[in-house]
């Protein structure tokens, strides 16, 4: 059966989300070899785009254009596989566009604003009113619904996603200055001494990377950065401060739409771009109340479901029993006479007898062998763990055969095991 969609809200449903998902992600460091930022697994059965893609559906939003670029295949198969139900007769259109050398024979996406001008003229057939464009790559909930009808109301020519981060981080982010009237007065990329917040000096205000336009104005910048030789083609470090400077720039404050459930106390939003920011988020879903509730079915996190058998756990002997305490199991995983705790595990995955795992993040069919013992660790997709490997309990040892962070994480991949 299709899916049937409710009629969307007055502005997201005249709007079309451009998703930007081509980065690679490099602080991931082996995670990303073979997979885009946003084809990174999250949470036990999605990706992290799902979260950029389940907040346009959910608003009302009903077209979507992805750009992809870095190694995009395992992110195109997943976008194929569980994004494939946009219907042409209600008006719906799900595009995955490649650099594909529509504008120059020999030009990738050379920047974030380079990617959507490249393929104006896909997303000018559909004639949207608004354009919201989307970074696919972080974790969280958001009504862009909200986000549009403040760009409407405030006549705004650009409206910018915010959020109230520690000044000692907002260095890694663009960050805004803004009026009493949310009109933004400086928007500087990635500053090394971010001005604060008026009357809170120890917050600034950071750029989400979500920005509203109406169609013809960002066309217009487009086409006008395009013939800049000067300009690196790229939202925060020229668009962006050219509106600010030029024209009207709103900021949007996450908290005004961000999606919570009761068990939710604090808006949640995660740049899970390092290896540590990763597990640490993922291992924050084993919470007794976790930060970020996934079990809203209010606001579904859609993305690809396997068809999988339920998670088993056999053998019940006082030295061989399967168990998990603290931990989320995906469908197909069979935890065979051995123990599991505070770990996440996606789908598929198998722990053989008398292994021990505890805090880890483990990616899809990973096979762990017998006796194994598992520590603070982030296990890649297929990996097969070693009868008796131990991880967790020497830290130079760990350093010398995994990807080692300076929180203690090791993060290990087939081709480290194989070197063994």
């Amino acid at each position: 059966m299709p899916h049937e969609f409710p009629p969307g809200p007055p502005y997201a449903r005249g709007a079309m989300a451009f998703v930007l998902a081509g980065g690679r992600g490099s602080r991931l460091m082996e995670l990303t070899d073979r997979r885009a930022k946003p084809a990174v697994y999250f949470g036990g059965k999605s990706r992290i785009i799902d979260f950029a893609l389940s907040n346009a559906l959910n608003s009302g939003i009903r077209r979507i254009g992805v750009a992809t670029q870095y190694k995009a295949h395992s992110l195109i198969r997943h976008l194929q596989r569980g994004w494939n139900f946009f219907r042409t007769e209600r008006n719906e259109s799900f595009d995955i566009l490649p650099a594909s050398q529509r504008v120059s024979e020999d030009a990738w996406y050379l920047g974030t604003a380079d990617a959507v001008y490249q393929n104006i003229d896909i997303v000018e057939d559909y004639a949207p009113r608004h354009i919201i464009v989307l970074a696919g790559d972080h974790i969280y909930k958001m009504d862009y619904e909200q986000m549009l009808a403040q760009h409407v109301e405030a006549c705004a020519d650009v409206t910018v996603g915010c959020l109230e981060v520690a000044r000692e981080e907002a260095s890694g982010f663009g960050v805004m200055h803004v009026d009493d009237q949310n009109r933004i007065v400086d928007f500087l990329e990635k500053p090394a001494d971010p001005p604060a917040m008026p009357g809170k000096p120890d917050m600034a205000l950071a750029s989400m990377g979500i920005y509203v336009f109406d169609t013809k104005f960002l066309f217009d910048l487009l086409r006008k950065d395009a013939e800049d030789p000067n300009s690196s083609h790229d939202f925060g470090k020229d668009l962006i401060p050219a509106v600010v400077k030029g024209g009207r720039a709103i900021a949007h404050h996450f908290s005004r739409s961000c999606v919570r459930s009761k068990s939710e106390d604090e808006p949640y939003w995660r740049d899970v771009g390092t290896v540590d920011a990763y597990f640490e988020a993922n291992i924050d879903l084993t919470d007794f109340v976790p930060a970020l509730d996934l079990y809203d079915h209010d606001w579904p996190i859609w993305t690809f479901s396997e068809i999988t058998p339920p998670a088993k756990f056999i053998h019940d002997r006082d030295d061989r029993r399967g168990r998990a305490i603290s931990s989320l199991v995906s469908g197909g995983c069979i935890i065979s006479g051995s123990g599991v705790k505070e770990s996440l595990l996606f789908t598929g995955v198998r722990v053989n007898s008398y292994a021990d795992v505890d805090r880890a993040v483990i990616l899809p069919y990973v096979d762990i062998g017998r006796k194994a013992r598992l520590k603070n660790v982030v296990i890649d997709s297929r990996v097969k763990i070693p009868e008796g490997l131990v991880v967790g309990e020497d830290p130079e040892f760990d350093a010398a055969r995994f990807r080692r962070t300076d929180k203690g994480v090791c993060l290990i991949t087939q081709a480290m095991v194989d070197r063994l």
